[in-house]
């Protein structure tokens, strides 16, 4: 670096060998200057120490030609510097005290080129680096829900026997509103080519894990949610299969509209009706777990066995309108039947062409869904969050339905039945993080204050000031429907309430109810703590919990209403009357 208005060299290569200018006798520095090892390091300016802190460069100072007292002074400097900066802070490696030494040899280093020595690049560099740290990181828009009207949220659940197509109608119901992107089913039914499953690949929407693709049936509980003009939706794909009951159970639980899904190919529907069959009991679950509203859709109407029959439709029809009154749905205003055809699309968007089905002149299944009146909702009352599942990401995270109340972030909470406080960071509603969910909507809810273990499903988040009820010991209005013996005091089954599965025992039938009237006959004694109840009977029975107390809450529907279950059957059904302990 060339000095202004200063002869002073950049290396000792390059220092005059006539020290003659500087005046004096200078036999001492010149003595020094000879036993300096000029193989050391390359020399650094003290003003190139400064400029590698700053990016700028520093002005150079001027440096006066040695003097015959300079050595001296030069040295006392280099005494207080640290001794690894002293080649950068003196000029002279001699000490003040002791006799002169030869600094010690070292290998030649070759000299870098200037350019790559200067400090300013790295300290350019260091900014760079800072600044990029420096960058926020991008997080996905939280909505606000405070901020104007919100569209009605409907929970839907596809119910069934086993292959009737339910995921097949929920796949291609997404691919019609834009749930899912053309080029999602276009791998998707590459992949079903390739397994030779080609007429599958609208189910694999849904069914999305290898076990369920592999051997066709749903297993868990598929979700997915689009969107209308009017409506948010949120299917659950609710297994078909008897094995997974219990997974269904779970979806109905979170639903306000049930699907069932009737295939009209000759066989298929006489198996699903059959005792044994689905088709019953999946009606009956529905009911007992709080849907409201059902739809029988009879599918599978291109199938060359059906063809778009009309007398077919009047024969599913007319075999399924019984059962579902004595399950205790009002056949006008809680069922309506249509034709469809979940492979092709037929009347699931677009109303069905005359062309095609000159018996049907209703909705399409979606045009039904979305003219639906609001369905109310308890977003006043006290908070109610039945617990359906946990896991870790980042923390405990909980998901679950608002059945009552609101939920936002920040609230302080209690979970029952084990009155553990915490408090909710983070809210996600169908996969969107909301600053607010109410009564209707699926949740996720991240937790503050509880670790995952200690999370069990049935359990409920609560208002802390108003919480649930816990029992171990309740009285329950209970119809019986099908069992091979009687029932009495001392028997057994497994209690299902929401995701809740709880062994309950039988310990006193308290008296027989009538079930037109669903009123106690005092004129027939027998009816008062009689010994046992036979299916066909409702009856006011008192159960106690095998492993603890549960949360029971008698004016939400989803923690009073249960069914009984014993071998894998539905023996029965109820609602929490009155909890006693």
């Amino acid at each position: 670096m060339a000095n202004q208005g200063n002869d002073v060299p950049e290396s000792w290569d390059d220092a005059p060998d006539d020290t003659s200018a500087a005046g004096g006798d200078t036999s001492a520095v010149t003595g020094s200057f000879a036993k300096f090892n000029v193989n050391a390091m390359e020399f650094v300016p003290s003003w190139g120490a400064a400029a590698a802190v700053t990016p700028a460069a520093a002005p150079v100072p001027a440096v006066p030609k040695p003097a015959a007292a300079a050595p001296a002074k030069v040295a006392t400097t280099a005494k207080s510097a640290p001794p690894a900066d002293a080649a950068k802070k003196s000029f002279d490696p001699v000490k003040k005290d002791g006799p002169k030494k030869e600094a010690p040899k070292k290998e030649p280093v070759p000299a870098a080129p200037k350019e790559a020595a200067e400090p300013e690049s790295a300290g350019l560099d260091d900014e760079l680096v800072e600044e990029e740290d420096a960058q926020p990181v991008r997080k996905a828009p939280i909505k606000k829900f405070d901020d104007g009207p919100r569209k009605e949220h409907l929970n839907i659940v596809f119910i069934g026997h086993v292959d009737a197509g339910k995921s097949t109608i929920g796949g291609h119901l997404l691919l019609q509103t834009g749930g899912v992107d053309k080029r999602t089913m276009e791998k998707n039914e590459r992949d079903a080519k390739e397994a030779g499953r080609e007429s599958w690949y609208l189910s694999w929407a849904l069914d999305t894990n290898p076990e369920e693709r592999d051997k066709g049936k749903t297993v868990e509980v598929g979700r997915s949610c689009f969107e209308t003009s009017k409506k948010n939706f949120t299917i659950l794909d609710a297994p078909g299969h008897k094995s997974y009951v219990q997974n269904m159970v779970e979806g109905a639980s979170q639903a306000d509209i049930g699907i069932l899904v009737i295939s009209a190919r000759k066989g298929e529907f006489e198996t699903g009706f059959e005792r044994g069959g689905q088709t019953r009991e999946h009606a009956l679950l529905a009911k007992t777990t709080g849907v409201k509203q059902l739809v029988v859709v009879i599918n599978k109407m291109d199938d060359p066995t059906v063809m778009w029959s009309e007398e077919r439709y009047n024969e599913c029809r007319d075999k399924l309108t019984p059962y579902l009154k004595q399950v205790g749905y009002n056949m006008k205003t809680d069922v309506v039947f249509m034709p469809l055809s979940g492979y092709t699309g037929a009347n699931l968007k677009d109303p069905l062409e005359k062309s095609i089905c000159p018996f049907y002149d209703g909705p399409s299944l979606l045009g039904y869904l979305d003219g639906l009146p609001p369905f109310p909702r308890s977003s006043d009352g006290p908070l109610r969050v039945p617990i359906l599942g946990r896991f870790k990401e980042m923390g405990t995270v909980v998901t679950g339905k608002v059945e009552s109340g609101s939920i936002r972030r920040g609230d302080q909470m209690l979970m029952m039945p084990n009155r553990i406080p915490v408090e909710a960071i983070q809210i996600w509603s169908d996969e969107s993080e909301v600053d607010v969910a109410m009564g209707g909507d699926n949740v996720r809810v991240k937790l503050k204050g509880v670790e995952e273990d200690d999370v069990q499903a049935g359990f409920v988040l609560c208002d802390p000031v108003s919480p649930c009820t816990t029992g171990k010991i309740f009285d329950a209005q209970v119809a019986i429907l099908e069992h091979k013996n009687i029932l009495c005091a001392g028997y057994s089954a497994i209690m299902h309430m929401n995701a809740l599965q709880e062994p309950v025992t039988i310990s006193k039938i308290i008296c027989l109810l009538d079930r037109r009237t669903g009123k106690l006959d005092k004129t027939d004694k027998a009816n008062v703590l009689p010994k046992f109840i036979k299916p066909g009977q409702l009856g006011i029975i008192r159960f106690e919990c095998a492993d603890g107390v549960i949360c029971m809450d008698v004016d939400t529907s989803q923690l009073s209403k249960f069914t009984l279950r014993d071998e894998g059957k539905t023996v029965g059904f109820g609602k929490i009357v009155k909890i006693i302990q």
